[in-house]
């Protein structure tokens, strides 16, 4: 059976839906990157904003116009919260909620597939659409117990679940057998890893594991809830292995935004998270997400939001306009902002998110970073241009007489170089 896979959305979809190429090449079968040539779709849909939903409507649409004969199952958020929006639609088979994703594979094909028995597969073949990628994006839990107001997420992935420990160690020496360089640990509510069976370490202890039970080159961690982490975690960065990137979601710098939002945390303890990491782990990456034009949020909150944003003085920022989500409480607050106000706020912020990027990879000019070479961006008489990630997530480029991609160099001193208006690290590498 040749199969084409697509998802919209997160880490964690893009997870799900590479876990499923994996099972779908250990069981005989062909992921294929061209929908025309495919007998089957999956198709992993988002539901954080309604044009995430429209989105997902749109996408299942173009893959039946491009080949009408194939069939397409379909699951993922949007899935579970309007599964018969999707039903109706043309070319789709099956409607599969969050619940009964892992079953996917066996669904459609018929034959119950065991992912890590057999040999390793190789790493450009694991993953559609992503030949030569050196990441690996590896789910270890699912579902979220917060309630904050701006978020289906509950609603849509249910309560946190966190897969077996072994069962993550065993999925990593394989990624790794296949040719990965790093492994990224992806969840919904990450942070809560264990939570569901009484440990309050429970990520802690999974990160030791692995450290201590896989040779995987790196290991990064994705989106993390400050409020999650159990005393003594930043010891863990003592191991090299473990990347030296944090990212925090704050969605706002206004504690009464914060308290709408039920955000379990404040400007104070967000505060004391970020310099204990800083103390902790030297040079370390912290990356965070921010939502501008909250229901209510006024001109002194947004005020408040951005000093606070400004001092925290992130390696990096994802903004988003707030987007009224049906389901949600805030959906059915009061003093919901015009566009026209939640755009310029957007823009005031996006303008701090690149002056802030650009300190955090100044501060780096100088100093030796081991990367990991993701592509050649291009091929010029001087060399290849490689182009790929330091541990602390700074994107670095050097030229070498050959491509590097999937490997890791050390020992290289950054300088500044600005191509086409952007602020680019670049990496010389010497033999």
């Amino acid at each position: 059976m040749k199969v084409h896979l697509r998802m919209l959305g997160c880490r964690l979809n893009q997870a799900e839906i590479d876990a499923m190429a994996r099972q779908l090449l250990a069981g005989g079968h062909e992921v294929v990157d061209d929908p025309a040539e495919a007998d089957h779709y999956i198709v992993n849909t988002c539901a954080v904003t309604t044009d995430a939903g429209k989105a997902s409507r749109k996408l299942i649409r173009e893959l039946h116009r491009a080949n009408a004969d194939a069939q397409t199952t379909v699951t993922g958020c949007y899935a579970q919260i309007a599964p018969d929006d999707i039903a109706v639609l043309p070319g789709v088979s099956r409607v599969i909620d969050n619940t009964g994703k892992d079953q996917i594979v066996t669904a459609i094909t018929g034959v119950a597939v065991q992912p890590f028995d057999d040999e390793p597969i190789t790493r450009d073949a694991a993953l559609p659409g992503a030949a030569g990628r050196t990441r690996a994006f590896v789910k270890v839990q699912d579902g979220c117990d917060n309630a904050c107001t701006f978020c289906i997420t509950t609603v849509a992935r249910g309560a946190g679940r966190s897969r077996p420990l072994t069962e993550v160690v065993d999925e990593i020496r394989y990624l790794h057998a296949s040719g990965y360089q790093e492994a990224v640990l992806t969840g919904v509510h990450l942070g809560s890893y264990g939570h569901d069976h009484g440990q309050a370490d429970g990520l802690k202890q999974l990160v030791d594991a692995i450290l201590a039970d896989t040779d995987i080159p790196r290991l990064r961690l994705s989106s993390l809830e400050p409020w999650d982490l159990a005393e003594g975690f930043f010891d863990l960065w003592q191991n090299p292995r473990l990347c030296r990137h944090l990212h925090l979601p704050l969605q706002s710098g206004c504690d009464a935004t914060l308290k709408r939002m039920r955000r379990n945390t404040t400007q104070a303890e967000f505060s004391a998270l970020m310099a204990a990491a800083r103390e902790r782990i030297p040079d370390v990456g912290i990356t965070s997400d921010v939502i501008v034009g909250f229901p209510g949020e006024t001109d002194d909150e947004f005020a408040a939001s951005l000093a606070f944003i400004e001092a925290m003085d992130f390696a990096g920022l994802h903004v988003f306009r707030y987007s009224r989500r049906p389901g949600t409480p805030a959906a059915r607050m009061r003093d919901h902002l015009p566009n026209t106000v939640k755009k310029a706020r957007s823009q005031r912020l996006l303008a701090l998110a690149d002056s802030m990027a650009a300190r955090f990879a100044e501060a780096q000019i100088g100093r030796g970073v081991r990367v990991l070479w993701e592509q050649v961006s291009a091929a010029t008489p001087d060399g290849f241009v490689n182009v790929g990630y330091t541990d602390n997530y700074i994107r670095v480029r050097g030229t070498h007489p050959r491509p590097l991609t999937n490997h890791i160099t050390g020992g290289h001193g950054l300088h500044y170089d600005a191509e086409n208006g952007q602020l680019i690290v670049d990496v010389r590498i010497e033999d």
